[in-house]
């Protein structure tokens, strides 16, 4: 355990599954206060008990990201029970892929507004009250820089975290608050086992990525030590964006 996070504060986003729960116990372990946030309430707190029952001290805060009074109840809520807010992820998120003349523009908002709109909320009203400095973490993707077919709202979604993170960077200088992202490729966090060796090759690293990965990047990029790294999007994909493809 590293003194670094002792007793800091946490905010994570979507902290009860996948990614979000890597995070949150990665963070426990380091002896931060996790606070996770997500609609999930059973599954919420039962990551809370685990990061308490291995010595950690967590809370569970129930979130709807796509509301605003709700992000800022959130904000509230942790003002009030710990005095402070040291670092933020916003890592909650839906994926929705369909095909372009099927998917509604309310389809559209409803993954914009969960995904980014959500973003530029919660980081506007953590930034009003960390008076001290502190970090802001921004979950994108890989897929804000390549894609599919039918992956409009997505791949725009994650493309506007990339964009907002090196603007909240620029604005949130003065506050002595780092902004950066993560763009995380293949995350596999339920069936590791069944993947096949075909899933693990096509990556430069030898193997599907899993939240651990993830949340050690967030432990890199929280880390008052590296605050020289700002505005940034940090790609943690094994090596597949840079991988040349051709069909033979």
């Amino acid at each position: 355990m590293t003194a670094k996070f002792i007793d800091k504060v946490v905010i994570i986003t979507g902290g009860a599954n996948g990614i979000g729960e890597g995070i949150a116990k990665a963070f426990g372990q380091q002896g931060a206060i996790v606070c996770i946030a997500d609609l999930d309430v059973e599954k919420g707190k039962y990551v809370q008990q685990q990061i308490e029952m291995d010595g950690g001290k967590a809370s569970f805060f129930n979130t709807n990201v796509k509301q605003e009074e709700d992000l800022k109840n959130l904000i509230k809520y942790v003002m009030n029970t710990y005095g402070k807010i040291d670092i933020l992820i916003n890592n909650a998120g839906i994926a929705m892929f369909k095909p372009l003349f099927e998917l509604s523009t309310q389809e559209f908002d409803d993954v914009i507004h969960t995904n980014l709109r959500s973003v530029f909320i919660a980081s506007r009203e953590a930034a009003k009250v960390m008076t001290n400095g502190g970090s802001i973490i921004n979950m994108a993707s890989t897929r804000a820089i390549m894609s599919e077919p039918n992956s409009e709202s997505y791949a725009a979604s994650k493309g506007g975290i990339v964009s907002l993170t090196h603007s909240l960077a620029a604005s949130l200088q003065t506050n002595n608050i780092t902004v950066n992202c993560i763009s995380p490729g293949w995350i596999e966090f339920n069936n590791y086992d069944d993947l096949k060796e075909k899933d693990h090759v096509q990556h430069w690293s030898n193997r599907v990525g899993k939240p651990e990965d993830i949340a050690k990047a967030c432990l890199y990029l929280a880390d008052p030590d590296n605050n020289f790294i700002n505005g940034q999007n940090i790609i943690v994909d094994g090596g597949m964006t840079r991988k040349m493809i051709y069909e033979e």
